[in-house]
């Protein structure tokens, strides 16, 4: 199943990344990763 495998992942591949950038494209969840990295960013200053 060689060639057949690797054309069967690369399409899940591909459909990942639309869903991940349709995803990304939302407000909502642009302010929540927003949200997210600032926490993050506070975190990493408080333990060093």
């Amino acid at each position: 199943m060689g060639m057949l495998g690797k054309v069967l992942k690369s399409a899940a591949a591909v459909k990942a990344i639309q869903v991940v950038r349709r995803e990304a494209a939302k407000p909502e969840n642009q302010r929540k990763a927003k949200d997210m990295i600032t926490k993050l960013r506070q975190q990493r200053g408080r333990s060093h």
